[in-house]
């Protein structure tokens, strides 16, 4: 119920603060056209608070926190007196009219800009996309990646973390081919390798983009020192402590943390006998895995301890941080790599490239929303830009009760030297509101079968 609470919270928050910004995108430019705006509503439904503006525009919160609006003047919606018909929406240039609808999805990427400027500012530790292991006979391996490589760059874009990495190569999903940039292992030596995705297959559901390519990312190595115990579990029952090393089970030599792991999860309700060494010592102790039921069915043991591991080299790690000018170069540049990835995405996924399965909805992005608010504001901050750059993007495809359905429109009025029929426009927002259904539809179904 509290992860319930913290999702939604954070999810409202994200949206709102999102809706404001593309609302006042279109109300700010609106204004600069001369066209008067007689209300600016976050939220739709019944006003939870209302004021007038001495500029006579009521602003408004509404109840139903799901979209905005800015309602303007407009001779198609309501009479408007004659005085008043020079600061009506259809009686402003086709120029006036097409910034005003453009203006919303371009207040989204300037926030994102904004946001990613704040982050940058701040400062937000990172890890170098530095590659553990490389599976045999995988895409990777037979494209001449090898461990200890630094990803440098995927299909040009640079990637200085696992995060750019991780987005850069999702992206590739339906190429044929990707090429990367990588630095030799102990060497400032950059080479080319093009991976072949002719046959590749990945389900962003149940598996990691790396993973199905055959890269594991570097991690330090686990030990087998207890670091920590949970309370009232099979390991405070069998006597373990803090800083106890495990160096045998059942009287078998065990060198790598997996040995113990694999020798706890077959054994559920055996007692197992582990050989520690404490402050030196030798200690004997009697353990008897819990059994844990899996989704599958299947019953493994589990006796509630953790390891510790060793420190991240600091080479690996990286602290992306820069001053004023460079944080806003940084931030324009990434805001461009996300629009550039998502628009790629969005082709795909109406081409068939992309299955209809990968799409999110509301349930998904609020999980999301509610994770990093909690790992923090930097993090927070990047998922609202990344959000922002999303709902950017969706309202500038040509659905016509979208941003870009009305910039549409004005680009056939603009051709053909005059309005388009409003009998056409009307089969088009039924249209558009038909797909626009679907496809929410389709996100939300996807976000239950993840639950």
């Amino acid at each position: 119920m509290i992860e319930f609470i913290r999702n939604l919270s954070a999810f409202l928050v994200a949206l709102g603060i999102l809706i404001a910004v593309h609302e006042f995108g279109h109300f700010w430019v609106a204004r600069r056209c001369g066209v008067y705006v007689e209300r600016f509503s976050i939220g739709f439904g019944k006003s939870l608070f209302s004021r007038v503006g001495k500029d006579g525009t009521e602003y408004t919160l509404a109840m139903i926190p799901l979209g905005g609006y800015v309602k303007m003047l407009d001779e198609r919606v309501a009479e408007v007196p004659p005085e008043k018909r020079h600061m009506a929406f259809n009686n402003k240039k086709i120029w006036q009219r097409s910034a005003i609808v453009a203006a919303g999805p371009m207040a989204n990427f300037l926030f994102a800009i904004f946001a990613y400027w704040v982050v940058y500012l701040i400062g937000v530790p990172a890890l170098k996309p530095m590659i553990g292991e490389v599976a045999p006979q995988s895409i990777a391996a037979k494209a001449g990646i090898i461990p200890g490589m630094e990803l440098k760059s995927v299909s040009g874009l640079e990637t200085s973390d696992w995060e750019s990495a991780n987005m850069a190569l999702i992206s590739q999903i339906g190429d044929k081919q990707v090429v990367v940039t990588a630095q030799e292992p102990d060497s400032s030596v950059v080479v080319l390798r093009t991976l072949d995705l002719t046959h590749w297959s990945f389900d962003p559901e149940s598996q990691r983009v790396l993973t199905t390519l055959g890269i594991t990312p570097f991690t330090p190595p686990i030990t087998l020192t207890v670091s920590q115990l949970v309370d009232n579990s099979a390991a405070i029952d069998a006597g373990f402590k803090l800083n106890d090393k495990i160096v045998a089970v059942d009287n078998k030599s065990v060198t790598q943390w997996q040995q113990f792991v694999d020798a706890v999860r077959t054994h559920p309700g055996t007692t197992l006998q582990v050989e520690v060494l404490r402050d030196e010592e030798p200690v004997m102790l009697s353990l008897t895995p819990r059994v844990k039921v899996e989704a599958d069915g299947k019953e493994v043991g589990y006796v509630g301890l953790a390891p510790s591991i060793e420190p991240w080299p600091a080479s690996y790690k990286v602290n992306l941080q820069f001053g004023p000018i460079d944080a806003a170069i940084k931030a324009t540049e990434k805001t461009g790599q996300l629009v550039s990835l998502t628009f790629d995405m969005v082709t795909k996924l109406v081409t068939g490239d992309v299955a209809m399965k990968n799409l999110s909805g509301p349930i998904s992005i609020a999980k999301g929303a509610g994770m990093t608010a909690e790992f923090g504001l930097v993090y927070f901050l990047g998922f609202l830009a990344l959000i922002s750059v999303n709902l950017g993007i969706v309202n500038l495809l040509p659905l016509p009760v979208l941003d870009g359905g009305h910039l549409m429109f004005f680009a056939i009025e603009a051709v053909t030297r005059r309005p388009v029929s409003e009998r056409i426009q009307d089969i088009g927002y039924r249209v558009g509101s038909a797909v626009l259904v679907a496809l929410m539809a389709v996100a939300l179904f996807n976000d239950f079968t993840r639950l």
